[in-house]
């Protein structure tokens, strides 16, 4: 069986842009993997988490927020890109127009409605054993947050619990509940 490399993944990409398909490419231990879009809640997950990091990380000049179209070249050589993730502005002066070629500091996944949980949970604790210093875990489906550290047992955050980075984002508070997407009432829809 070929080995694929970065380069093999670059000529997928630029073919699938050529044909306007949008979809991510990933490489992990020499085999390409192709994403397609996920579902909106997943995303919906993303962009909150985004947002809500983001607003506390750029006015504090503390480093970079990067979406699921963010790409990392790690240590073992695979190529992925979680749906959210950090890198301090220590280890990333500035963004290459290119993949990252580091582990992000951050690595945030989403549980999307055909994922499954298990490989999942090993990419989130891949990126720990390179070098992440926190990863997380949300499944929309529990309503849960799975915080993974180098150190210590996950630890399971639920709605009424507050997540809190204080190792990479001293101050910063997200209560569980503000990660699921809305649902409106009939009041608000007549606003």
């Amino acid at each position: 069986m070929l080995t694929m490399t970065i380069t093999d993944v670059e000529k997928v990409q630029t073919a699938f842009s050529e044909a306007g398909l949008d979809y991510d490419v990933e490489l992990k231990n020499g085999r390409i993997s192709i994403v397609g879009p996920s579902d909106i809640v997943s995303s919906e997950i993303g962009i909150l988490f985004s947002r809500l990091l983001a607003n506390w990380v750029y006015p504090r000049r503390l480093g970079r927020v990067f979406d699921s179209a963010g790409g990392f070249i790690l240590p073992d050589s695979n190529l992925t890109a979680p749906d959210v993730s950090f890198v301090k502005a220590a280890r990333l002066r500035q963004s290459p127009r290119y993949f990252g070629e580091l582990v992000p500091d951050l690595v945030v996944e989403i549980k999307s409605q055909s994922d499954r949980i298990k490989p999942l949970v090993t990419k989130v604790i891949n990126f720990i054993t390179l070098g992440a210093t926190v990863g997380i875990l949300i499944d929309p489906d529990e309503e849960t947050v799975t915080v993974y550290r180098p150190q210590g047992e996950p630890i399971i955050l639920t709605n009424g619990d507050i997540l809190t980075i204080p190792e990479l984002f001293p101050g910063w508070e997200l209560p569980i509940s503000e990660l699921w997407p809305p649902i409106f009432t009939e009041e608000e829809l007549q606003s």
